[in-house]
């Protein structure tokens, strides 16, 4: 196993791996979350199932965390080992014209969605865990016990202009770097065959579509909840 990491098709490989696992997750996320543009209380029964399935909070969320630590602590070491041995070559073959800006600051786009997913927890992930395993509530129910909560915590978060624009930001910076993430996984697991141009298509329709599907959500609370 330790040979697979030391080697750089390796270290590529695994990192391309867990790419292909958090954009599935992403998906997912994206599915739950659209389910609150047309119906509150689908989104509360969905986030009641997923926030007291034993699978999912003590297998599935593990994974996740995981995950995304595996894949930005990877990410750098790829992009250091990458950056010192492309020194010479940048030098003597210029290239910032060989390359998108996209390719060449995947390292920035990647440290401003780990600062976003900062944000996210802090939001929503922490506030969860605080209610669930601290106090012991794993009812859902909203303050006055009528009702699920899920819902209406969502739009609250939602009413600061400030933060749906930190949102939106983070969500551009997430479209830039699917758009190369995306295919440079496909080629790091050997997918050049005949359905390589279809899977170009698919990654740059899923690079923008889902980042603007959230962007989306975001500005559909913020202003129905204010309006």
């Amino acid at each position: 196993m330790s040979g697979i990491f030391n080697s750089s098709i390796g270290r590529k490989f695994a990192m391309a791996l867990s790419a292909f696992f958090l954009m599935i997750f992403l998906f997912e996320h994206f599915i739950i979350n659209l389910t609150s543009v047309f119906s509150g209380d689908v989104f509360n029964d969905i986030s009641q199932f997923m926030g007291t399935n034993w699978l999912i909070q003590f297998i599935m969320q593990p994974v996740l965390m995981f995950a995304v630590v595996f894949h930005f602590v990877m990410g750098f070491v790829l992009e250091i080992k990458n950056s010192n041995a492309r020194k010479i070559k940048y030098a003597q073959n210029h290239g910032g014209a060989n390359s998108s800006w996209v390719s060449r600051n995947m390292i920035l786009s990647g440290l401003v969605i780990l600062a976003f997913l900062g944000l996210h927890f802090y939001d929503f992930w922490l506030p969860e865990i605080s209610t669930k395993y601290v106090h012991g509530d794993m009812t859902g129910l909203s303050d006055d016990g009528n009702s699920l909560r899920f819902f209406h915590e969502l739009q609250e978060k939602f009413l600061s202009p400030v933060r749906v624009g930190i949102y939106c930001l983070a969500f551009v910076f997430l479209a830039l770097h699917l758009l190369h993430g995306f295919n440079s996984a496909f080629q790091s697991v050997g997918a050049n065959n005949k359905y390589t141009k279809g899977l170009k298509g698919f990654g740059k329709a899923f690079a923008i579509v889902i980042p603007l599907g959230f962007v989306f959500i975001a500005l559909f609370h913020h202003f129905n909840h204010i309006s």
